[in-house]
């Protein structure tokens, strides 16, 4: 199960990375927030991991 959630993250993390960047011209507001939560789940993923 840990692995699913690791991978669950790291996937969750780039889109929602591919999201920010699509966002940035329209709402960089939204786009922030967006990458602020990529960053998180990254960090999550990488966490899980050790």
């Amino acid at each position: 199960m840990s692995v699913v959630l690791v991978y669950a993250l790291f996937i969750a993390a780039g889109i929602a990375a591919g999201g920010a960047y699509s966002m940035w011209k329209f709402n960089k507001l939204a786009s922030g927030v967006l990458l602020a939560l990529a960053v998180l789940a990254a960090v999550a993923g990488v966490v899980r991991l050790l």
